[in-house]
């Protein structure tokens, strides 16, 4: 397995999770944890793919990852409210934090597989990385988090997707490329979440 994909199947996970959590606060029975989760883990995957013109979406092309969010939302549902009682917010917040990065990196470097320039994979990096939550946050009845949070979150994955492309034509290696990306991103969002750093 290359390390874009196991980044991919993390970040579809991390995403998943997310999804979860918040449908069950919402109290939807397992249909809309499912929901909730899939749009969450291939939502900005998803428009990616389309913004690219790439055809089969990346989900339909590898059914396993849709088969794995169904087979999840099944023992999750039931186990989530006793799941709520350990996870603490801070652990979601980093999990949300970490999937960002790993949704980013993964999207930016599906842009560049694609031929895109530069600034136009910076940017489907970060569709990548904030669309999923976004959708999640929208079916749940939710201003979406990246325009009611304050602290910058889509500025976060666009300067963790520049150090991956710098890094990258620099001449480092991919997987200490992508890797730096995706930690780049994630401590620099939970700096701006622990530290209240905000843009307005």
């Amino acid at each position: 397995m290359s390390l874009i994909k196991f980044i991919e199947i993390l970040a579809i996970l991390v995403g998943a999770f997310s999804g979860f959590i918040e449908a069950r606060s919402k109290k939807m029975d397992v249909v809309g944890v499912f929901t909730v989760a899939f749009i969450t883990a291939f939502g900005g995957g998803t428009l990616r793919d389309i913004l690219l013109d790439k055809r089969p979406l990346f989900w339909v092309t590898h059914q396993e990852y849709a088969i794995l969010i169904f087979v999840l939302a099944l023992i999750a549902a039931p186990l989530i409210r006793t799941l709520r009682k350990i996870v603490s917010e801070r652990l979601i917040v980093i999990a949300d934090a970490f999937g960002l990065g790993l949704f980013s990196i993964a999207g930016v470097s599906e842009a560049l597989t694609a031929g895109m320039p530069l600034f136009i994979a910076s940017m489907m990096g970060v569709i990548t990385g904030i669309f999923g939550g976004v959708l999640r946050d929208i079916v749940c009845n939710e201003i979406p988090m990246v325009l009611r949070d304050g602290r910058p979150y889509a500025i976060c994955s666009f300067a963790g997707c520049w150090i991956y492309l710098v890094m990258q034509k620099a001449g480092v290696p991919l997987d200490l490329a992508l890797w730096s990306g995706v930690l780049a991103i994630t401590a620099l969002r939970l700096l701006t979440w622990f530290r209240n750093i905000r843009l307005e």
